[in-house]
């Protein structure tokens, strides 16, 4: 089944105690996508400059994803931002943002792009993730991103999108500011009841995520890794692999679910192997296959 992904192409500029990348291939649309390639096509919404080189391009295309809906401003300038990650790499400080083209990104879906039956709005202003559901026809899945700067200045646009959508991912500082609590399991059952969303997948990092929906609490690990180079990007990978694998199952009961978010954590945990999309350029998919099936092991309780 079809998955367009709405989100923004940037260029990185990231330090971390482990070095540094500069103009590194980046965004939400980008890390999402090259997750979800490794199960099947992805259409990506986003817009650049007449700086985005062509081999950047190419190299997308080369992935399975389809780039109708890349838009290029001719007179402007891709997005920019700069980054430098504290020695725990679970905080990190913005040096610098340069919004440039993405500042005023109206996204258009193409008409080719408009039936899908499985859409995700990366991070960015809730009516612009809004005017992206006035323009699909049907009823596709729809899951979103958000972060704190949304919670506070555009709340209101937030609850509106929320109400028309059917999942949320989200972290738990953003769960405990969206809902008010501090508790992050009352937190993520809040946010599901109140919105009526299917589901809330909330992230908790190095700790694994937690699925909440009308059954019971499902709690899933993270996967364990050794060495974390750059963080950058690990939520979109883990939201891509999540999407593209309902998006090949063509189903979104709670069962394929939870194996979604398997593969999204596994997605998220090459993703931080290295900076950039490095990684996820040279995994292979036996590789990633080799992985998931492992972390699946270490979920599976025998008694003997």
């Amino acid at each position: 089944m079809t998955l367009v992904v709405v989100g923004s192409v940037a260029f990185d500029s990231i330090i971390t105690p482990t070095g540094r990348a500069d103009d590194a291939l980046g965004g939400s649309a980008v890390h999402f996508a090259l997750a979800s390639a490794f199960q099947g096509p992805v259409k990506l919404v986003g817009v650049v400059g007449n700086d985005f080189p062509d081999d950047r391009r190419d190299l997308l295309a080369s992935r399975s994803i389809e780039l109708e809906g890349l838009e290029t401003v001719a007179d402007g300038k891709t997005f920019r931002w700069e980054g430098k990650y504290h020695d725990d790499m679970n905080s990190r400080e913005t040096l610098s943002v340069e919004l440039n083209v993405f500042e005023h990104f109206e996204p258009k879906l193409p008409k080719s792009y408009r039936e899908t039956e499985f859409l995700f709005l990366a991070n960015g202003a809730p009516m612009t993730q809004a005017s992206v559901l006035d323009q699909v026809a049907g009823r596709p899945f729809v899951m979103a991103d958000t972060m704190d700067l949304w919670i506070q200045t555009a709340h209101s646009e937030l609850e509106d999108l929320l109400r028309r959508i059917d999942g949320l991912v989200l972290n738990d500082e953003e769960a405990a500011l969206l809902s008010g609590i501090d508790n992050t399991v009352e937190a993520g059952r809040m946010i599901q009841r109140r919105y009526e969303l299917r589901y809330v997948v909330l992230k908790k990092g190095e700790h694994g995520c937690l699925i909440f929906h009308d059954g019971p609490d499902i709690a899933l690990p993270a996967v364990p890794v050794s060495q974390v180079t750059d963080p950058t990007g690990a939520g979109d990978s883990f939201a891509g692999g999540l999407m593209s694998y309902l998006a090949r199952q063509g189903n979104v009961d709670i069962d394929t679910m939870k194996c979604a978010v398997a593969w999204g954590t596994v997605m998220a945990s090459y993703c931080c192997e290295d900076f950039g999309v490095n990684r996820m350029l040279e995994l292979r998919l036996e590789e990633a296959e080799d992985r998931y099936h492992h972390f699946r092991s270490m979920l599976t309780l025998t008694t003997t």
